[in-house]
């Protein structure tokens, strides 16, 4: 602050007044703000021998004090100011958290240093803290993202072309990237527990012609458009790994291989147990496991196996029955599995495994509400076949004898046979409703213990949903393929993040709820370099409590907010 003196008619008698001097971040100029009017000069010397040194001694006791201690703020505006069109008013500050995360990986020195050569008009590092961020924060196209950068507390000189191009190059960074985080990891977590969870899962493209990645394949969502397959590694806690593409005609099973090749060439991780569902449970891929000198634990198809293996899982004889119903055994198994060799062709290999048999009521449960839906479908088709044709009966046809379509129109043909429910079909699936079986090489595990094991591969199926979901992998807004690439590379690393960020709030909130707290952890602009926040609740209580950012406060100068941001890059 100091003493202004604004010239009158009279030279020598100026308008005195206590002014504050900042610095318009927004306009990128200095300015003042009038804080007291004190009156004209002669006015004064009425009531003060020496105004001006009476004054100036005020203004020094006042900033003196400011110095020590933050005194209450007096701030004023004009009834009738007006907004400026196009003015990034209102500003997130809840990235903070995301900051500090991307800065502990250390992913601002990677991408500015492996930048480098390139001599870039933009800003590498700039632009994938953008684009991560909005990523989790508030989803969008990349020019949607783009437009809305102003949200942000951070300089952001680039061009919307210089996204794309920057999209472009970064892909040829994707393999150190991704090993550059789990480096990071294993330093600042570990990865101790040598199990991993792999998962294979697909992403659509609502276009016309298929290419060399985009091709028609089984989809997850029954879709008939080209797809990508994504396999995605996570460690115990349901961090992510590593994760690669394939074209979309590639089968679950086939993209286990390069994946763990990749592994074992490059991420240094000791034996591993590899956790997976069914799809994986191929002789190719045991094979690779066991002869790599890693471990297994798969799920294995019931109502599918084999006759032998049916008989085992129902009959009660070696189950141990606990609390609520839930039983469970084991026995070593010898099984045959198949291996391709060198020239291509399948050769029998014997292998002794353990597999895991076990009833859960709840599953039980949870298999008839499944299948409840198009049981009841295939109930009204029987009555009513003329309301059905071969596309709108999925899922209900299985259930349904005598049916015949329409070679041409798909309607439902009664002519010569009705359509008969197959009560027979029903009860066949119902004997199995809860039973699964689990088979595994490490045979000195406690059944317990394997199931436990198992179980935590949820926590993949819970990355694809965040990733579908929360991060709105999809639609994919971009044509070339190696941008298309990138897309994913930034979801994957924003999962990271994101996974990363509820793990350091004690998993004790969702993606999606940690998502929206910080989202709305946003400030308008007051006057001056003042913001006014409105946001609090118990997600940034946890960041404050847990990783020391205070995002509580009501109102924060432009300055306390840089400084806010710049500790989480420390």
């Amino acid at each position: 602050m100091y003493l202004k003196f604004t010239p009158s008619k009279t030279a020598s008698n100026p308008y005195l007044s206590i002014a504050h001097s900042y610095r318009n971040k927004e306009k990128g100029y200095s300015t003042n703000k009038t804080v007291q009017k004190l009156g004209y000069l002669d006015e004064l010397q009425k009531q003060h021998p020496d105004p001006i040194a009476h004054f100036k001694a005020v203004v020094a006791e006042m900033n003196r004090k400011e110095a020590e201690g933050k005194p209450p703020a007096a701030i004023t505006f004009a009834r009738d100011e007006r907004l400026e069109s196009g003015a990034d008013n209102r500003k997130n500050i809840g990235y903070a958290a995301l900051s500090k995360l991307y800065h502990g990986l250390g992913l601002h020195t990677f991408f500015n240093n492996r930048s480098r050569p390139w001599k870039t008009a933009y800003n590498v590092n700039s632009i994938m803290r953008l684009l991560i961020f909005s990523r989790i924060l508030d989803p969008a196209s990349k020019k949607k993202t783009f437009e809305r950068r102003g949200m942000y507390f951070e300089k952001m000189d680039f061009s919307l072309a210089d996204v794309y191009r920057c999209l472009t190059k970064i892909i040829e960074l994707k393999r150190d990237v991704i090993l550059h985080i789990h480096k990071q990891m294993q330093e600042m977590f570990g990865r101790g527990d040598g199990i991993v969870y792999y998962d294979v899962t697909n992403y659509y493209f609502e276009i016309d012609e298929q290419d060399e990645l985009r091709k028609k394949g089984v989809s997850k969502e029954h879709r008939p458009d080209p797809i990508i397959q994504m396999g995605l590694l996570t460690d115990s806690s349901g961090i992510p790994i590593t994760y690669d593409l394939f074209p979309g005609n590639t089968n679950d099973c086939e993209t286990y291989a390069p994946v763990f090749r990749e592994i074992r060439k490059h991420f240094g991780m000791g034996r591993i147990i590899v956790v997976g569902d069914k799809g994986m449970n191929t002789g190719d891929n045991i094979a690779n496991c066991v002869l790599s000198g890693n471990g297994y634990v798969f799920s294995k198809s019931v109502r599918g196996a084999a006759k032998e293996i049916k008989e085992y899982v129902l009959d009660e004889e070696g189950y141990q029955v606990k609390e609520g119903g839930f039983k469970i055994k084991s026995r070593q198994y010898p099984r045959t599995i198949y291996v391709t060799d060198k020239r291509g062709k399948k050769r029998s290999v014997p292998l002794d495994e353990k597999m895991v048999a076990f009833y859960s009521p709840d599953y039980d449960k949870r298999a008839k509400a499944d299948r409840a839906a198009a049981v009841a479908k295939a109930l009204d088709l029987v009555k009513d076949p003329s309301k059905y044709t071969q596309a709108t009966s999925y899922g209900a046809a299985k259930y349904v004898k005598n049916l015949v379509y329409d070679k041409e129109t798909g309607e439902v043909l009664t002519a010569k046979q009705k359509p008969i429910f197959d009560e027979e079909k029903l009860r066949e699936e119902e004997k199995y409703d809860g039973y699964y079986a689990i088979v595994t090489s490490e045979w000195k595990e406690s059944d317990e213990k394997i199931l436990d094991i198992y179980r935590g591969l949820w926590q993949i199926e819970e990355a694809f949903r965040v990733c579908k979901s929360d991060l709105e992998a999809r639609p994919v807004y971009l044509g070339r393929l190696e941008r298309i690439d990138a897309h994913f590379l930034i979801c994957f690393i924003a999962l990271v993040i994101a996974r990363l960020l509820s793990r350091s709030l004690g998993n004790q909130f969702s993606v999606a709820r940690i998502a929206e707290s910080l989202g709305e952890a946003s400030g308008s602009h007051m006057d001056e370099n003042w913001y006014l926040f409105n946001h609090a609740d118990e997600v940034t209580q946890a960041l404050a409590e847990h990783m020391g950012i205070d995002l509580g406060r009501k109102y924060m100068t432009h300055g306390e907010i840089r400084q806010l941001i710049g500790d989480t890059k420390k």
